[in-house]
Parts: structure tokens; C-alpha cells; sequence
């Protein structure tokens, strides 16, 4: 035992005498307001957009607001422990989440945590949340079609591979059964789908994880789920995570499907966090910008030259059949079509409940299969 004593002993001596402490510049700044869901730190002057922040108790945030005496951050966990006068840390890191093949099968949140008890995922890659929507010349017409397995949509209002078709209607249409029935339909096409689920319930989410289990569609499927009890960050968050994660297969070659369910529900949460940020409300109180988070989220879904494609099937909400307001509008300027679920027709049995009068495709009649077109 004096032995091995000494040996140690003498290796920590040599470990001393050969270790110089490096001097490490860290960069802090101090909470100076905490509100639902935000935070306003004093200092941090080098601090960048979107970059992560470290709060004490292994809480974090992301930089939103960059303001010349302060920093504007919204809490990616809850800011219950948050108190004035903590400390907060840069981390150097702008928002990113894990992608990789270990995600199929898997519910995750906006941050590639899971969410299920399939145990820990131990991925090789992160990319960032937001990234630039490819060019021009990185993009290829569409002309493969994407089945639906709904007749009336593939017959009539066709999606091809690389299109974004929104799908709206009020309350109990049957979107949310649309899109699944979609997903479900390319569990033999050799199409990786993502389901990003926002401001829903847990039990919506298990609903709808339950049933892609039931019908084998699970395997090429990944769930994205920021929910309702979640703080608005993490809903902001949810469907540019998602993108990463789709992109991340798509650029491989792969065909990917991605389910937004639902844009009102993430505009919503924006103009939360923008209304408790103080910026200036327009119409409907949203902000100016609003237009802006939906457009460079739904630009980034296409069909690349190398043969991969990105489809998207954002989701939204109407009003009474008030297919001309805020958000309606601005997300079909920016698809290249919609498919509008009629209450009236839903309440007359007709499922789907298509209205074939409001609804087309702007692209995918170039790829609709020749049997439909004829």
C-alpha cells in the first residue's frame, strides 16, 4: 500500500509541477426582470441572436431581443426559478438540435430531447434551428408526385414531392386526420415523415403516436412535440427544429413529409412572447414580422437538385369559415395551394370534408400521375 501511496503521490507531483493555469474570459451578465416566459438580463454586450444563455440550476434561454443597455431572452424551461440579480452566462452557442437516423421512431421536443420512454438518443450531429432556405439554382422542379391516399386530393388537388399545400378549415373538420392518413400512406413509399405537433395536449400527442403504432407507420416517423404546458419559447421553437431535422434527410436524398399542426397555434405564440418583449403590435396585435417567421420556415421546403425533396403540410385554424383573415391569408401567399375543409360539408357526413370550390394545387398537377389525369 506505501507503495502504491508513493507512486500516486508522486504522479500528482509531476502533474502539479507540468499544469499552468489558463486564464478563461468568461463573459456574465445579471437578471434584471423576469416575466412569463422572458427574461431581461443588464450586460452581455457581445451576445449574439438566437445564441443559447445559462441561467443557474441548469436553466437556458435564447437570445431574442437585442436592445444597447440590455439583452431580451425567452426561457426555454420554465422561469419559475428565475429570480432578479442572478447571473446569467453566454454559452457561445447559437440554438441547434440533434438530428440523425437515431430520431426515427422517436418523440422529441424542439431541443431533440426525448419525450417518450424509448431511453436516451445519442446522436452524432446537431445543426442550427434557423438556417437559409436553399438557392435558386440548389432547387428542382417538381414532377414526382406525393400520394395522399385521400382520392379527392391526389385526383383533384395534387401534391408533388417538394410542394407545400396548406390544409385549413375551423375546428373538427378533420385536418389533424388528413395529415396522419397522409403519413400513414407513405409507410411503404420509402418517405421519412415528421409530424411537428405545437400547442397541442399530451394526450393529442400520444393520440397521434398511437395511432401511426397502430398502422406500422412509426418507423419512418419522427414526432416533434412542444405542448401546450410548455413555455411559448419551446412552441416558437418546435417547427424550425423540426425543418433541421428533415433537412438534415432530405439533403441525404431522402423524401421527406413534414406536418405542421398548427401554424395559428405558433403565430400565437410569437405574438406572445413579441407582445411581452414590447414590440409594437399591428394588425390583429400580431407583429409586423409576422410574416416573415412563416415565410422563411415554409421557403426552406423544396425539391433539391441532388434528389432529395422537403413537402410540407402546414395546418391552421379558421374562424367561422373566415378563410380571408390575418394568418389565413399569409400562409397561402406563401403555399403553393390549399385544401379547405368545410364545416358545413363535415356536418353533412361528406368526409373528407373538401371544398373543391376553395381549394387548389398550384404545382402538383405537373407530377400528378397519368391514370388521375386523364
Amino acid at each position: 500500500i506505501r507503495e502504491v501511496l508513493a507512486d500516486t503521490f508522486a504522479a500528482i507531483e509531476q502533474n502539479i509541477g507540468v499544469y499552468r493555469a489558463e486564464l478563461k474570459i468568461e463573459e456574465i451578465g445579471m437578471v434584471s426582470f423576469v416575466g412569463k416566459g422572458i427574461v431581461r438580463i443588464k450586460g452581455l454586450p457581445n451576445a449574439k441572436s438566437e445564441e443559447i444563455i445559462r441561467f443557474p440550476g441548469d436553466n437556458y434561454g435564447m437570445v431574442f431581443n437585442l436592445d444597447p443597455e440590455e439583452v431580451a431572452v425567452i426561457m426555454l424551461s420554465e422561469s419559475e426559478n428565475i429570480k432578479a440579480k442572478q447571473i446569467a452566462r453566454r454559452t457561445g452557442s447559437i440554438m441547434e438540435v440533434s438530428v440523425g437516423e437515431e430520431l426515427l421512431g422517436r418523440v422529441v421536443d424542439g431541443m431533440g430531447r426525448p419525450l417518450d420512454e424509448g431511453g436516451s438518443i445519442q446522436t452524432m450531429q446537431r445543426m442550427p434551428i434557423e438556417r437559409e432556405a436553399p438557392a435558386i439554382m440548389e432547387r428542382a422542379a417538381v414532377n414526382v408526385p406525393l400520394q395522399t391516399g385521400t382520392m379527392v386530393v391526389d385526383s383533384m388537388i395534387p401534391i408533388g414531392r417538394g410542394q407545400r399545400e396548406l390544409i385549413l378549415g375551423d375546428r373538427q373538420t378533420g385536418k389533424t386526420s388528413m395529415a396522419i392518413d397522409t403519413i400513414i400512406n407513405q409507410r411503404d413509399k420509402d418517405v421519412i415523415c415528421i409530424y411537428c405537433s405545437i400547442g397541442q395536449e399530451k394526450s393529442e400527442v400520444a393520440l397521434v403516436a398511437a395511432e401511426l403504432r397502430k398502422n406500422d407507420a412509426m418507423e419512418n416517423c419522427i414526432i416533434v412535440a412542444a405542448t401546450g404546458e410548455d413555455p411559448p419559447a419551446m412552441n416558437f421553437i418546435a417547427p424550425y427544429a423540426g425543418t433541421t431535422i428533415a433537412e438534415f434527410f432530405a439533403e441525404k436524398g431522402h423524401d421527406v413529409l413534414i406536418v405542421y399542426d398548427d401554424l395559428t397555434r405558433h403565430a400565437r405564440a410569437y405574438r406572445e412572447l413579441s407582445l411581452l418583449l414590447r414590440r409594437p403590435p399591428g394588425r390583429e396585435a400580431f407583429p409586423g414580422d409576422i410574416f416573415y417567421i412563416h415565410s422563411r420556415l415554409l421557403e426552406r421546403a423544396t425539391h433539391y437538385r441532388n434528389g432529395g425533396s422537403l413537402t410540407a403540410l402546414p395546418i391552421i385554424e379558421t374562424q367561422a369559415q373566415d378563410i380571408s383573415a390575418y394568418i389565413p391569408t399569409n400562409l397561402i401567399s406563401i403555399t403553393d395551394g390549399q385544401i379547405y375543409l368545410s364545416p358545413e360539408l363535415f356536418r353533412k357526413g361528406i368526409l373528407p370534408a373538401v371544398d373543391v370550390g376553395l381549394s387548389v394545387s398550384r404545382v402538383g398537377g405537373k407530377s400528378q400521375l397519368p391514370a388521375f389525369a386523364e
